[in-house]
């Protein structure tokens, strides 16, 4: 039986199908599918392109989305002729979020037109269970279930392992993750969740129990509990709630980009007197390599928590891109 031709319009899914060992199956991806950084990646075929640009200052970036969100227009473009040329079986794309990726509705609208037609798989994950979920959905798709559980078993191996390192009783620091920085947005999803297990608090945006779940407490509770998406605070909030610990990680900007829009915020008086500031616990993260994707790597940005949180530096991953930023 042939192997299924797979194209990918979404970074996470990239990294999924690389996760589950058959990344040659691939034969188009996402201008933004990046990773693994593997010469068979980058010579793929190429089939979008982002409208806006990412070169401009963050306030400017977010300016050009809303306009463009405000007037209904697509932020991205997908080469509809290039892509049925590729002939897929399967193509992998999401809905979650119209700011980071192609929409869904586009996808299945140029999928309807083919011959034969292929299948689409949207992956929405809000919680960090359901991008392990999402291991499995790509694995079912591609007809390899068994490869999948297996990847997930390690992955989930990985994560228990690392939660060893944390006492669950322990209230933690007062932790605020900034997945943009103007105007502030204040990480949602399944970055809540990373944050609490790590053994730190994020009151701008706690997780929740789930319906049914009671108090959902301690160690076991962790799992029951969810956040809401990110959100946008002005900065008397994120100043009143006086963060011990502040990671910035804007969304889709490199680690030089990202230091550059946190040494931004050291203009501001109300920035520098923050406690996380006035005591060197912030840290800048490569927010297009970890923490914004929800895909296997947010493995590797839960053992960077617990590294950071529990000052255990020797937990976190080598070469993991981050730096902290001095006043």
């Amino acid at each position: 039986m042939a192997s299924p031709r797979v194209v990918s319009l979404l970074p996470s899914a990239t990294e999924i199908v690389a996760e589950l060992g058959v990344g040659e199956w691939l034969v188009g991806r996402s201008h933004e599918c990046d990773q693994p950084a593997e010469p068979w990646l980058h010579a793929l075929p190429v089939l979008t392109a982002q409208r806006t640009s990412h070169d401009a200052p963050a306030a400017e970036i977010d300016a050009q989305v809303r306009a463009a969100m405000a007037q209904h227009q697509a932020l991205y473009t997908l080469d509809e002729r290039r892509l049925a040329d590729l002939r897929p079986d399967v193509i992998l794309t999401q809905d979650l979020c119209h700011v980071c990726s192609i929409d869904l509705a586009a996808v299945q609208r140029v999928a309807a037109g083919l011959s034969p037609q292929p299948t689409v798989v949207s992956l929405n994950p809000h919680t960090l269970e359901a991008v392990l979920d999402d291991h499995l959905t790509v694995g079912a798709a591609l007809g390899i279930p068994d490869r999948a559980r297996r990847a997930v078993a390690a992955l989930r191996e990985r994560l228990y392992t690392l939660g060893d390192f944390v006492n669950p009783f322990d209230d933690g620091p007062n932790v605020a993750f900034l997945e943009w920085t103007d105007p502030l947005f204040v990480g949602g999803h399944w970055t809540p969740q990373l944050i609490e297990r790590a053994g730190g608090r994020h009151p701008l945006n706690a997780t929740q129990p789930v319906a049914g779940a009671g108090a959902a407490a301690g160690p076991i509770g962790l799992t029951e509990r969810q956040a809401g998406k990110s959100v946008t605070v002005p900065p008397e909030v994120l100043a009143a709630s006086r963060p011990e610990v502040l990671i910035i990680a804007p969304c889709g900007l490199a680690l030089p980009r990202a230091l550059a829009e946190a040494r931004a915020l050291l203009r501001h008086a109300w920035f520098a007197d923050l406690p996380a500031v006035r005591s060197g616990r912030v840290a800048v993260v490569d927010g297009n390599r970890m923490f914004n994707r929800p895909g296997p790597r947010l493995v590797d940005a839960f053992a960077f928590l617990v590294g950071y949180l529990q000052n255990r530096p020797e937990i976190i991953p080598a070469n993991f891109p981050w730096t902290p930023l001095h006043p």
